[in-house]
């Protein structure tokens, strides 16, 4: 028995745990599927490289029904490992913009203004260069600018402002609009996860327990209310009771998944798939979003970028560099240069983002180039329209849910997506960036058109791993919680990871995720101010 069982340590559970565990005598219990953050490359940033692609990711087979698209889409991903998607991930710090909480406010969150969430934002934020209203310096999540920055990085940025996007010293001000180097999440030259910031030091406490390696295969509700979680271990259902409250943190794939095998949601649905319907909550598994990644890749005329550290003389001296002084290369998340820009000029804040990686076949759907030597760029749009749905495959937590995206099937997405692409290319052809380029590795040859440009979108664009949206917040009647995370109609459970986001940030979604933990920590203390 605990008062609290978490589900999850990416980065709402992290943060739930760690602070609900400030409460005096309370006991909570947190179950991760995964290991514990041993692997050494999570903790060293540029070995994001390594975490995007390996084993410490769960995979979900994507549903292709994209038209004039021949390939199947990549996987899509959820970080499988304690700190979830940010022991993962490359690390950047975004927030998106004050008007993407004011819409969530108008769509029928209240209380989710970026005025009411400001404070938050603050509150877990320690950042190491920027103070005043938008920022906070005393928080758990440490938030630096980059040790290193590559000279193509900064050529980039050059060929961005010839182009005439200005320079953004701070893409967290509140005004996206330009071109800039990203802020990361990094303390002393290592990955600050969620895990890292909260979990680990919540677990100092003592009474906070992980459980790692232990996968939850149902939550169990008796007369309207969860009462705790059956699992598995060591091949036997096990069950353990929380006496306050269940708070479901497992992903924007796994949260609606767990809670449909256990009986919430579409009960039409639910009964096809062979489960009994405990709650029928229709909006489970429905407005499925994710940005949408487009890859531009470039063959290099020499080493001109990181992937000369391939090389083991290379790697030898950025590893004594990092080993003495805690800088170089190897405190790179690799994606360090952005761009923030207009794909549909009738849109109020930029809804296209940009990131520049000094090196190919980085992320997954990306490729190494013919000399071994490339740079990438990688856009996608910040508020798609496209809205898919995650589905029953079998009735236990065994059988992989059937998602369904539908990637680009909103025909204003691809228009945005072909603009990015110009202007990615456009920016690559000024005049600073030439005696660096080879050659044009993806697309193979130049799009002249529209019509080329939106045909490259369709055929190689992908999930950005990005997914949210499947246990939306908000009244309406697709919504699933309420604004302070509850299960519509149950009490005892709520959702909060980036499932409940009614409409993705314009950015990446750590650390909105990381807000919304601090601020369901609150509410279910009772503190809502």
């Amino acid at each position: 028995m605990a008062d609290y069982i978490v589900i999850g340590t990416g980065p709402g559970g992290s943060v739930v745990a760690s602070r609900l565990a400030e409460l005096d005598g309370a006991e909570i219990l947190v179950f991760e599927q995964g290991p514990r953050d041993r692997n050494p490359y999570i903790h060293i940033p540029v070995t994001y490289y390594k975490t995007a692609k390996g084993s410490l990711l769960s995979r979900f087979e994507v549903k292709n029904g994209t038209p004039g698209r021949s390939a199947e889409f990549p996987e899509m991903v959820q970080g499988r490992v304690m700190g979830g998607a940010s022991s993962v991930n490359a690390m950047v710090y975004m927030r998106g913009v004050p008007q993407d909480y004011d819409h969530w406010a108008e769509s029928g969150c209240t209380g989710w203004s970026y005025n009411e969430v400001l404070p938050y934002f603050r509150k877990a934020e320690h950042n190491e260069r920027f103070s005043g209203p938008s920022h906070g310096t005393t928080g758990p999540l440490w938030v630096s600018d980059p040790r290193a920055t590559h000279p193509l990085t900064k050529t980039w940025l050059q060929a961005c402002q010839s182009s005439g996007y200005p320079f953004n010293a701070d893409f967290n001000s509140g005004d996206q609009a330009g071109c800039g180097l990203y802020q990361v999440m990094m303390r002393n030259g290592l990955r600050c996860s969620a895990a890292a910031a909260y979990l680990h030091p919540a677990e100092r406490r003592g009474n906070v327990t992980v459980w790692t390696g232990k996968r939850v295969t149902k939550i169990i509700v008796e007369g309207g209310r969860a009462r705790g979680v059956e699992y598995i271990e060591k091949g036997h259902v096990k069950r353990v009771y929380a006496d306050k409250e269940v708070i479901l943190s497992a992903g924007a794939i796994n949260s609606p998944h767990l809670l449909m095998v256990s009986g919430i949601g579409p009960a039409a649905d639910l009964r096809s798939a062979g489960v009994e319907v405990i709650h029928d909550l229709p909006g489970v598994g429905k407005n499925l979003h994710d940005h949408v990644d487009v890859f531009l890749i470039y063959d290099l005329s020499g080493p001109h970028s990181y992937d000369k550290y391939k090389k083991l003389r290379w790697q030898a001296a950025a590893g004594l560099q990092y080993l003495l002084f805690r800088n170089g290369p190897v405190t790179s998340n690799v994606c360090e240069g952005g761009l923030c820009w207009w794909g549909h000029k009738d849109e109020k804040t930029p809804d296209l983002q940009y990131h520049f990686l000094p090196g190919a076949g980085v992320e997954e759907g990306s490729e190494t180039t013919p000399s071994g030597n490339g740079c990438t760029v990688n856009l996608y749009q910040m508020r798609p329209r496209s809205r898919g749905e995650i589905r029953l495959r079998g009735s236990d937590i065994d059988s992989k849910p059937i998602v369904d995206p539908r990637y680009l099937s909103d025909p204003y997405d691809v228009q945005c997506l072909g603009e990015g692409v110009r202007i990615g290319m456009d920016i690559m052809a000024q005049k600073e960036l030439q005696p660096f380029i080879k050659n044009l590795h993806r697309p193979q040859s130049a799009l002249a058109t529209a019509a080329e440009r939106e045909a490259f979108v369709r055929e190689t664009g992908q999930g950005a791993l990005h997914p949210c949206g499947a246990c939306k917040m908000g009244t309406d009647e697709l919504a699933v919680v309420d604004p302070q995370f509850r299960i519509h109609g149950l009490d005892g459970l709520r959702v909060v990871d980036t499932s409940v986001m009614p409409f993705v940030p314009s950015g990446n979604l750590t650390a909105p995720t990381i807000m919304m933990g601090e601020r369901a920590a609150d509410f279910i203390k009772g503190n809502t101010a």
